[in-house]
């Protein structure tokens, strides 16, 4: 067996590394959840696999903590290496209360790569772990609602809408998170091995 890399070690607030600190999506899962997912179309419900919450693991006591918005995960991933997450940037929280979460197989974990430019204003970022748990895909969607999913698309929409022209390419990634082997369905993990 292979030795672990750094992100994978587990976090040990004696070593302090930066690469042993994690940000994460979690994403909530039919097997997680048990719910069916509506979407606005004459089709059936679908199951959807989406991100429903984002977390951060603290520099100082490597304990999970929610984080309650996308806009806040973003702000905090934008700037991880430069200013890791601690558990006192939380309102009233600190390294002495208990975990937010547990990072287990009761969902699906995906672990973010830090210093991803935090969506621009009026955009959204979305992620989708595609049906065979092989990846996820990113996309943006704009404030007209046009969805973008690749560089050169962003690059086409900001030259049709120089209203745009504060955004930059540079301000959108389509980095995509890595998939925690271990966090996967007991049905699928068998089929996949390591995924990542």
């Amino acid at each position: 067996m292979d030795a672990p890399t750094e992100e994978e070690k587990p976090c040990v607030p004696e070593a302090k590394t930066q690469k042993t600190k994690r940000i994460s999506e979690v994403l909530c899962t039919p097997e997680a959840k048990g719910k069916k997912t509506k979407i606005n179309s004459k089709r059936s419900p679908v199951l959807k696999n989406t991100i429903d919450t984002w977390a951060a693991q603290c520099k100082e006591c490597c304990k999970w903590r929610v984080i309650p918005t996308q806009e806040e995960y973003e702000e905090i991933r934008r700037k991880f290496t430069d200013d890791p997450f601690t558990c006192n940037k939380k309102p009233n929280v600190s390294c002495n209360d208990p975990s937010d979460l547990e990072y287990g197989s009761e969902r699906i974990w995906v672990i973010d790569k830090p210093n991803i430019p935090k969506t621009p204003n009026g955009f959204k970022r979305g992620l989708v772990l595609r049906k065979d748990y092989s990846k996820m895909d990113c996309y943006y969607v704009t404030p007209n609602g046009k969805k973008l999913r690749a560089s050169t698309e962003v690059a086409a929409f900001l030259g049709e809408h120089p209203e745009y022209k504060d955004v930059s390419e540079a301000d959108f990634s389509f980095s995509t998170p890595r998939i925690m082997a271990d966090t996967l369905p007991q049905s699928v993990a068998g089929k996949k091995g390591s995924s990542g």
